[in-house]
């Protein structure tokens, strides 16, 4: 028996051709690595993604935060924030009442085989340090990380020429951890910048450190599509000369990043095999707070690939200007850099900058940067929080 043929009315048909046309949407919650970066090697970076239902969890506070943390272990777990996770709320604890109540309540650890993701654009972390310590396994996304300050600063005499305030806490830290992506966040001192901070031993009291360090021998990380703003002393990679057992490791990857009005350490680097292309650095040497010293620091034993990057920075007029060695010049690194530009003309690096391109490591991952003249537009379009999709 024959059956009768089916008549759909134009309305229908239109609202069949829009579900046929319509992309599909990709839940970026179980996104992994890319491969054009190291976090892509070593079997990739999955973070949570196949996490059970019971393993997926909502948090809008610091307390429920550190719950997810804990539960299951090293099972993979996807953690999904909005709003505020502060860990000085009145419900938590209230304000950190002196440096060891900061200590112990500041720092958030993470586990092996978690994605930590944003909600929306105006998920915000701040009073915290997220610290990644022996794991590996890890994704962190989508969140507005604001740089913590810490409450007891201790002055160095014997820090440069005329001593110095150093303190501790990053907005994330990242040591002996392999297979790490962190990508589409913002890293910001505002609101507390750092003309709001006092002065003392003639010198500012200053109670921010790092934005995101990278140490302790850790490999495999990516960092990409951030947004690096009003800060100081940005990224270490590597966190010092006599940690020679870091030879050989710290393989970190940094591309389509926006570095705006980042002072310096954007990144510095000691011993590892570094690579950054499409990045876009936007600053002024005259800046009132964040005055631009350099942004890539070759110091002991870097070996660092440059590619396809666009620096403006206003006042800069030489590639010295951009990289240098902040460390003692008889310990330095290389760098090789192919196709960067400052502001509009080429970087120069081999005819200007005075470093060994000795770099002897080579891409274990096919990219194929854009030009640097296309960097602008496209980073300024996608760094940052607000560009993915999480439900």
């Amino acid at each position: 028996m024959m059956s009768k043929p089916i008549h759909m009315t134009a309305a229908v048909l239109a609202v069949l051709a829009a579900f046929a046309t319509a992309p599909v949407h990709a839940d970026d919650t179980l996104q992994t690595a890319p491969s054009t970066g190291w976090a892509g090697q070593n079997g990739g970076t999955k973070g949570g993604a196949g996490a059970s239902a019971a393993a997926t969890y909502k948090v809008s506070s610091a307390a429920q935060l550190l719950a997810a943390l804990k539960a299951q272990g090293d099972k993979p777990k996807i953690i999904k924030l909005y709003g505020t996770i502060d860990p000085t709320t009145a419900d938590n604890g209230g304000a950190y009442k002196d440096a060891n109540d900061q200590a112990a309540r500041l720092q958030i650890k993470l586990n092996s085989n978690t994605t930590l993701i944003g909600i929306g654009s105006n998920t915000k972390l701040v009073n915290a340090n997220l610290v990644l310590n022996g794991i590996q396994n890890v994704i962190i996304r989508n969140l507005n990380i604001i740089n913590p300050c810490d409450i007891n600063p201790i002055w160095d005499p014997e820090d440069g020429s005329a001593g110095n305030w150093n303190s501790e806490y990053d907005g994330i830290t990242v040591l002996n951890s392999k297979n790490i992506w962190i990508d589409h966040n913002v890293f910001t001192d505002a609101p507390k910048t750092d003309d709001q901070l006092p002065t003392a031993n003639g010198r500012l009291k200053q109670c921010h450190d790092g934005a995101l360090d990278v140490k302790n021998g850790s490999d495999y990380v990516t960092i990409s599509h951030n947004r690096f703003e009003l800060h100081q002393k940005n990224t270490l990679v590597g966190s010092s000369d006599s940690r020679t057992t870091d030879d050989g490791h710290l393989t970190v990857t940094f591309h389509n990043n926006h570095y705006l009005n980042v002072s310096e350490r954007a990144p510095r680097v000691r011993f590892g095999k570094v690579h950054l292309y499409n990045n876009y650095f936007e600053g002024s040497q005259s800046h009132k707070v964040y005055p631009h010293h350099y942004s890539v620091g070759v110091g002991y034993k870097a070996k660092i690939i440059m590619q396809n990057n666009a620096f403006d920075i206003a006042g800069a007029s030489a590639c010295a200007d951009i990289v240098t060695n902040p460390g003692s010049a008889s310990k330095s690194g290389a760098v090789t850099d192919a196709g960067s530009l400052l502001n509009g003309a080429a970087l120069n690096l081999a005819g200007k900058c005075s470093f060994s391109n000795a770099v002897g490591w080579s891409l274990p991952y096919a990219v194929s940067p854009m030009s640097a003249a296309a960097v602008r537009q496209s980073v300024l379009g996608n760094a940052g929080t607000g560009k993915i999709s999480v439900d």
